[in-house]
């Protein structure tokens, strides 16, 4: 069982248990919240039209609110002299998802935690 998502203008294919990093929500960490869902399956049952995959709902647990690495943003034109050198760093969310319509995730005794390098 899964779904498709949309969130921060982008849509994620997610299952119970995925952990997956999405533009940053306003929420603290530790506190659930539930995602708009677009597309919905489960098994052989496929739920396209967005205003009936919405009664299914998506719930995440936020995990940790963070920087991404910094991506730099360069341009130059050529003899012109004319160089720019710019930087930006996202905010981003990371989130647990933990069930999928009726589906829920139940986390294994030996987990390792999360941590920034884990994507």
């Amino acid at each position: 069982m899964y779904a498709i998502v949309k969130t921060g203008g982008k849509q994620y294919k997610v299952a119970p248990g995925d952990v997956l990093s999405i533009e940053k929500l306003n929420a603290e960490v530790g506190d659930q919240v539930e995602l708009p869902v677009i597309c919905f399956v489960d098994g052989d049952t496929i739920e396209a039209d967005p205003e009936k995959a919405s009664a299914v709902s998506v719930k995440a647990k936020i995990l940790d609110q963070y920087r991404d690495k910094k991506k730099l943003v360069f341009k130059f034109k050529k003899r012109k002299n004319y160089k720019k050198m710019r930087g930006h760093r996202q905010y981003l969310t990371r989130v647990r998802i933990m069930s999928v319509g009726d589906d829920v995730y139940t986390p294994k005794k030996a987990e390792k935690p999360v941590t920034e390098d884990a994507e």
